[in-house]
């Protein structure tokens, strides 16, 4: 497939998720009184559908969930000149909030009911620039590497629609388990 095809591709699967939001893009905090009986791969699943809200840092840099899998999830970036550093690149900051977002979402995929978890460690590596133009995608795709009671770690990847790499990250996650009553 080309790189435009993919592009295409990719601009389609994106307006497919957002036509499936009917009261728009919901952006807020998750109401733990509703996710609570929720495996993480429901809660996911609920914020890709719009039926949760996304984080605001979701909204800020740009970003949806296009897919999920048990262990996987990637999210579709548009970075926009909102997000640009004084030399006119996409600023680091962006790459590791969308890596962060892609790898806390794939684990959060595996996360029985009412579990949470919170990033610990994330290291971020940037491989080439993203100048910001009208119309471009980048995907970071997050993948589990190892779930287990308390941590859990996972490795993501900033992929063009050309399969250029853009960046990788691996992270270290606290898992959170649900208030005792």
């Amino acid at each position: 497939m080309t790189t435009e095809n993919t592009l295409a591709q990719w601009l389609e699967d994106e307006q497919k998720i957002l036509a499936g939001m009917p009261n728009g893009r919901p952006i807020g905090l998750l109401d733990k009184s509703k996710t609570a009986t929720m495996t993480g791969m429901e809660v996911m699943q609920a914020v890709m559908r719009g039926d949760l809200p996304n984080g605001p840092m979701a909204a800020t840099c740009g970003y949806l969930i296009v897919a999920l899998e048990p262990g996987q999830a990637t999210l579709q970036g548009n970075p926009t000149e909102s997000v640009m550093n004084v030399q006119g690149s996409v600023h680091g900051g962006w790459f590791a909030s969308i890596l962060d977002g892609a790898v806390g979402n794939a684990i959060h995929t595996m996360l029985p009911a009412g579990t949470g978890y919170t990033t610990l460690d994330l290291s971020v590596k940037m491989t080439r620039a993203i100048v910001p133009a009208p119309g471009i995608r980048v995907r970071a795709i997050g993948k589990i590497i190892q779930v287990g009671r308390q941590v859990a770690t996972a490795e993501g990847r900033i992929v063009g629609p050309d399969g250029k790499l853009y960046a990788h990250a691996t992270t270290t996650c606290l898992i959170l388990s649900p208030a005792k009553k």
